[in-house]
């Protein structure tokens, strides 16, 4: 049996969805789903105080990032005492958690067999299902891996094909974050088309792109969402006022008819896991609630009350 260690959120509901739940050994400080991977020791911690609002935490980031340090700290002393085979993690955002390097360099003075790292890289919706198999590769289960994905890709096909038999397809802005703005990219804006609605701002397969809220304005859009990377949405509705407070935002479509949402960006949009396809169901229960209701609407989304609108 292969000793896991998981250094990503997402990374670790992939493992526990293959069926290797049992042979992790190790996580991040931000894994906590399934709910019983808390019990396993945290490998990794932040070098900035995460409290706070966007704005605070943002400053925070970029100035680690000017002096040219890890944003994230990797216990390489319990990590090397956990002896693992295999070490999930990403590439593909410094920002989001513990980069490749940073593990890289946590193992470099290890005598002996290494560990094999898997290093994820979810640029679009397609990447998110090619990392999934990847890492049932390196497990040694590729059938295990080919049968999850299938599954996957089924339950969004389905949802794809109800959406598309909706009278109207809603033009839609994914904010990323508040402070400053960031228009959602990577896998949401294929999301939402399949949600059966039109993206607005965020490329696909692309970084999310900081934008001016005069942009945001330009496209005034019949939908806001709004999913802040790694923000619940308690965090995110504490902060709100800081956008509901600009000028223009009660000009917004989508504020004067009440369409502006909150989602669990934590738990969902933000990761590019199996829990990609409640990301979808929520979107789709979001936009078309007349022909969607999975059941997600307090825990994954809610309307925000406006001082325009009552809420729903």
């Amino acid at each position: 049996m292969a000793r896991i260690v998981s250094l990503l959120p997402s990374a670790t509901e992939i493992v526990c969805a293959l069926g290797f739940q049992d042979q992790l050994v190790g996580r991040s400080h931000e894994c906590d789903f399934p709910p019983e991977v808390a019990r396993l020791p945290a490998l990794t911690a932040p070098r900035f105080d995460p409290e706070g609002t966007s704005a605070e935490v943002n400053d925070r980031v970029r100035r680690i990032l000017t002096d040219a340090l890890a944003v994230y700290r990797v216990d390489a002393a319990i990590l090397r005492e956990l002896r693992p085979d295999v070490i999930v993690t990403q590439s593909q955002c410094d920002v989001c958690a513990v980069s490749l390097r940073d593990v890289e360099d946590a193992v470099a003075a290890w005598t002996g067999a290494r560990p094999r790292i898997v290093s994820l890289a979810p640029w679009g919706l397609a990447d998110v299902f090619a990392d999934m198999e990847r890492v049932a590769e390196a497990l040694g289960a590729p059938e295990r891996g080919a049968e999850v994905v299938g599954g996957l890709k089924r339950r969004i096909d389905a949802i794809a094909a109800r959406a598309a038999t909706a009278a109207h397809r809603p033009r839609v802005a994914c904010l990323e974050w508040l402070q400053p703005l960031m228009a959602a990219g990577n896998w949401m804006p294929e999301l939402i088309e399949k949600a059966g609605a039109i993206n607005l701002l965020g490329k696909p397969d692309q970084h999310s792109s900081w934008i001016e809220f005069a942009a945001l304005a330009a496209a005034d859009p019949e939908v806001v969402l709004i999913a802040p990377c790694g923000f619940t949405m308690e965090r995110t509705a504490a902060e709100l006022s800081a956008l509901q407070n600009r000028s223009g935002w009660n000009e917004l479509r989508a504020v004067r008819d009440g369409r502006v949402f909150l989602a669990e960006g934590n738990q969902y949009f933000n990761r590019p896991g199996p829990r990609i396809v409640e990301s979808l169901e929520i979107l789709a229960e979001i936009l078309h609630p007349d022909v969607f209701r999975f059941g997600h609407q307090g825990s994954g989304w809610r309307r925000v009350t406006d001082p325009l609108h009552a809420s729903a």
